[in-house]
């Protein structure tokens, strides 16, 4: 694969991984729900600049704009808001780790789902490792007695099972240009999170400007511009390659949560990290795959 797309898979999840910092940002002026509502509006605005600037086709029936709302919502508003009411109680590092089990419910998700892919036993040890890394996570939480911070990270959990689920979900879509298709479901997230946000925390009142800065940050770069790059990138480099991104961004939190938001860094939170970053590495099966070639051509005959 050539440089410069690794850079920009790089540059993915460096980014990603940057939306943790600016939750934890946002959340100093704003409630969680509006940091949803106000991630997936300006996401949404981003992406029909783009769609619009390059008239792409759209069409839409009242049918499939139901279902835009809900995968919308699934895909966008909820897993926004799950990040945005557990940051409230855990680092944005140990948000970033969590948010990597997503390959590991995938996985679950898929092999149930009808038509999706079977779990191979290589990928069941990878969702086994990533549990493990959870549960490494959660280990100086309960014996702390931080009720609050282990219910944060459940919390958390759910962000990856709506990932998982959505990511069967959009096969219901595949007609449509990706670059659409994420303009109408960041438009459904929109309209099903405002109400409630709305309702729950009024309207936002914004002071300061770090607020803006992140909440322009984390709508039009890290979601309108990063999508449009990831499915830009999609059909050149495969969904194989494309899937490291969730290794770095965890790496990008942790390190960003640390030196800039002052988090503490915890041995638990490193071995928690492996023991998800080795999960991920078996689910993707590459390097496992490379080295049973290796020794199936060592033991060859020669001569």
């Amino acid at each position: 694969m050539p440089l410069k797309y690794w850079l920009v898979i790089c540059v993915l999840g460096i980014g990603w991984g940057m939306s943790f910092m600016f939750n934890a940002i946002l959340l100093r002026e704003l409630g969680p729900l509006s940091v949803s509502m106000g991630r997936v509006g300006f996401g949404a605005l981003g992406c029909w600049i783009y769609v619009l600037g390059r008239r792409l086709p759209v069409h839409l029936t009242l049918g499939r704009a139901a279902g835009l709302l809900g995968f919308g919502a699934l895909s966008y508003a909820a897993p926004f808001a799950f990040y945005a009411l557990g940051q409230q109680h855990i680092g944005a590092g140990v948000a970033g780790i969590v948010n990597a089990t997503t390959p590991a419910f995938a996985v679950i998700v898929s092999h149930f789902w009808p038509g999706g892919e079977r779990a191979t036993l290589l990928k069941s040890l990878g969702v086994v490792c990533g549990f493990a890394g959870i549960v490494v996570l959660s280990l100086p939480l309960l014996q702390s007695g931080a009720k609050s911070e282990f219910w944060a990270i459940l919390l958390i959990l759910l962000a990856p099972v709506c990932y998982a689920f959505s990511l069967n979900f959009a096969r219901a879509f595949r007609d449509m240009p990706p670059v659409v298709l994420v303009a109408l479901a960041l438009t459904g997230a929109t309209l099903s999170i405002a109400p409630l946000a709305l309702w729950q925390e009024g309207l936002p009142h914004i002071t300061r400007a770090e607020t803006w800065a992140s909440l322009l940050m984390i709508g039009f770069v890290l979601t309108s511009a990063a999508f449009i790059a990831f499915y830009w990138l999609l059909p050149k480099v495969g969904p194989t390659n494309i899937s490291t991104v969730t290794l770095i961004a965890p790496v990008s939190a942790l390190v960003l949560g640390t030196s800039v938001l002052g988090e503490t860094l915890l041995p638990e939170h490193l071995v928690g990290m492996a023991a998800i970053f080795a999960g991920l590495l078996l689910i993707d099966g590459r390097i496992v795959r490379r080295w049973q070639a290796d020794r199936e051509y060592k033991d060859q005959p020669k001569g």
